[in-house]
């Protein structure tokens, strides 16, 4: 476990890796090779499940999980923003206020926020800050050390929003150091070719699962092993 006065450091994946995105369909094709297993998956108790997309995109990436969740039985909810254009502050605000107010209206039920990327960071970060209303976060390919400085897109990111990385980085280093309560899983991929892998791996939180698949960054949301995952940790 990392502590306050350690601040971790990752890489950012190579241009191999980021080339290698491509792959991203075969991901895609594995939910029909994987079809037998996920029907066979433990049935859902009907408990509140809110998905968050990562940076760039909207609730539409994540629909097919959300038809999957649905199917087996649990109570999907979009994270109803729209696009994530890296308003993570904002959107940590606005999803706290939503989950609270779904939480209330279901007789209080705390929610399961599956996360993919960025989106990944405002799930965490609603599960820290909104405790009450938060069951478990689940994570895919998320930068959860350093903010953006290990990601392809971390130099335009800062550019376009006037960070210092440096200083961003200890900042995030601090809110993880602070911990979750919940349970957490992290699944990443060392082929993830827009975050540097070891920047996925929660380092912070004892209870923290990490779990190793094989899957490009735009295809772990809709990778056939990554949704057996979901549905047994759901599950379990």
């Amino acid at each position: 476990m990392a502590t306050a006065s350690e601040i971790p450091t990752a890489t950012r994946p190579g241009r191999l890796a980021t080339f290698l995105e491509l792959r991203a369909p075969l991901d895609w094709a594995t939910i029909p090779l994987r079809a037998p297993q996920l029907l066979r998956a433990p049935r859902g108790d009907g408990r509140p499940v809110m998905l968050l997309p990562g940076y760039g995109t909207d609730e539409t990436s994540m629909r097919p999980l959300a038809w999957y969740l649905n199917y087996l039985g649990y109570d999907v909810y979009d994270w109803g923003i729209g696009r994530n254009n890296g308003d993570v502050e904002g959107y940590i605000r606005r999803i706290g206020e939503r989950v609270a107010d779904i939480h209330d209206e279901l007789g209080a039920k705390p929610l399961t926020l599956i996360g993919w990327s960025l989106g990944g960071v405002v799930a965490r970060e609603t599960a820290r800050l909104s405790e009450p209303y938060v069951r478990e976060v689940i994570t895919l390919g998320t930068p959860i050390i350093g903010g953006p400085k290990y990601t392809v897109a971390g130099r335009r990111f800062a550019k376009s929003a006037s960070l210092d990385l440096d200083e961003f980085e200890k900042e995030v280093h601090a809110r993880n150091s602070i911990g979750i309560k919940q349970p957490v899983t992290s699944i990443y991929s060392k082929f993830d070719g827009v975050v540097g892998w070891q920047a996925s791996v929660d380092i912070y939180n004892e209870q923290a699962r990490n779990i190793r698949v094989n899957s490009s960054h735009f295809g772990i949301g809709a990778n056939g092993r990554v949704w057996r995952l979901i549905a047994d940790i759901l599950g379990g």
